[in-house]
Order: structure tokens, then C-alpha cells, then sequence
């Protein structure tokens, strides 16, 4: 697995990106990645949660599911670049939902939160680029609530192995442009959950053949 880009470097590509990362990234992934949004919202948020999108970005999630979660719940969108939250408040506006959104800056390494704070935390493609992935998971874990869900959407490799070859050649290309790359490549989380106690519920492969998405919604034992 390539090296995270790392913090500062991170912020200041996301930062510069922000006004077009949405077209972009539905470009790389051939609008995957929405589908990937949809899917993990349907499956992991419901009415009335308080719902923490870590990672939020420009509020593609977030927004999903604060419509998902209705009048009585509640959805914080957290990230480390001000930009991109600048344009997730402007979707939130447009819907008429800024009372049931909130937006906090930070790293998710080191989430501002109490244990066990939110029913659900949502994570989509923000663990891809982060240094240590498996530990952010864990914070988005701790967060959450006995008996709650965490959802997460990341980058995978092809099953194929001529697809992860030809995949991985490319990818070091676009590597050498972050603002092309994002930070982004293939992570494995999901043991690290499991080993802590996550109970798998649902998980699934889609995307484009080079660049796979892997979702998966796990539950928090209950106390």
C-alpha cells in the first residue's frame, strides 16, 4: 500500500480541489461513487439517528443522509478542509436543511468526539487517503454508540490480477499529480474493525474495473 500524503499536504490539495471535486471524482470513478453514497446511507442510516460524516467533504453523504434522518435527527459533517465544508454548507442551504446539519474542522485521526457519541458514523473515500487508514477506522468506531453502525465506502484492489497489475501501473502515474490522485489508493479496514469487535452486516464490491469501491456497514456490540 502507497504512503498517505499526509496531513498538511492533504489540506492544502483538498483546499484547491474543492470546487471541483465533485465533477471530478465523478469522473475517475464513472459516477460510482455516488452510487456507492446512496447505497451505504440505505443501508446503515434511519430516521431520527444522529449521524457523524467523517470526511464529509463537499457534503455529498452528509446531505443524503440528513434527509434520511428527517426532523428529529441530527448530522455532523467533519473534515479537515475548510474549503471543502464551505461548499457542503452551500448544498445544505440550497435543501433547506441547516437545521438538521452542523460542520466541525479537524483530523480525523484524532476526532474531537466522545466515545460512543453517534448512533451511526458514515466514512466515504475519506480513509483512502489518510496516513494510518485502519487506525482512523477505529476512531470513526470508538465514536459510535454500542448497538450503532458504522459505514464505510474506501478504494479496493481488482480480484482481477491483470486488472490489479494494469490498475496499479496507472496509478502510479496519476500518483506523481496529487491533485489528480488525491491521496487516493486502495485500503483494507475491515479487519481492524472486526478484530475490535464489529459485526459485518453488509458489504459489497462496485465501480470501475481498474478502481473498485468496497462498502460495508458493521455493528458495535452492545454494551
Amino acid at each position: 500500500m502507497r504512503a498517505g500524503l499526509g496531513t498538511d499536504k492533504l489540506k492544502a490539495v483538498y483546499g484547491k480541489l474543492a470546487r471541483r471535486y465533485d465533477l471530478q471524482h465523478a469522473l475517475i470513478t464513472a459516477r460510482s461513487d455516488q452510487r456507492g453514497r446512496k447505497l451505504l446511507v440505505e443501508k446503515a442510516v434511519r430516521e431520527g439517528d444522529r449521524v457523524l460524516d467523517c470526511g464529509a467533504g463537499t457534503g455529498s453523504t452528509g446531505l443524503l443522509a440528513a434527509q434520511r434522518v428527517g426532523p428529529s435527527g441530527q448530522v455532523t459533517m467533519f473534515d479537515l478542509s475548510d474549503s471543502m465544508l464551505d461548499v457542503a454548507r452551500e448544498k445544505v442551504s440550497r435543501e433547506g436543511l441547516d437545521d438538521r446539519v452542523s460542520f466541525k474542522t479537524g483530523d480525523l485521526a484524532h476526532l474531537p468526539f466522545t466515545d460512543g457519541q453517534f448512533d451511526v458514523v458514515l466514512s466515504t473515500y475519506s480513509l483512502c487517503p489518510v496516513g494510518d487508514p485502519a487506525t482512523g477506522a477505529l476512531e470513526l468506531y470508538r465514536v459510535t454508540r454500542p448497538d450503532g453502525r458504522v459505514g464505510i465506502a474506501h478504494s479496493t484492489e481488482p480480484d482481477n490480477p491483470v486488472l490489479r497489475w494494469l490498475g496499479d501501473r496507472v496509478e502510479r502515474i496519476a500518483w506523481r499529480f496529487p491533485w489528480l490522485s488525491m491521496g487516493c489508493r486502495a485500503v483494507e479496514v475491515l479487519p481492524a474493525l472486526e478484530q475490535a469487535g464489529a459485526r459485518v452486516v453488509f458489504e459489497k464490491t462496485l465501480g470501475v474495473p481498474l478502481w473498485p469501491f468496497f462498502v460495508f456497514v458493521v455493528e458495535k456490540p452492545g454494551g
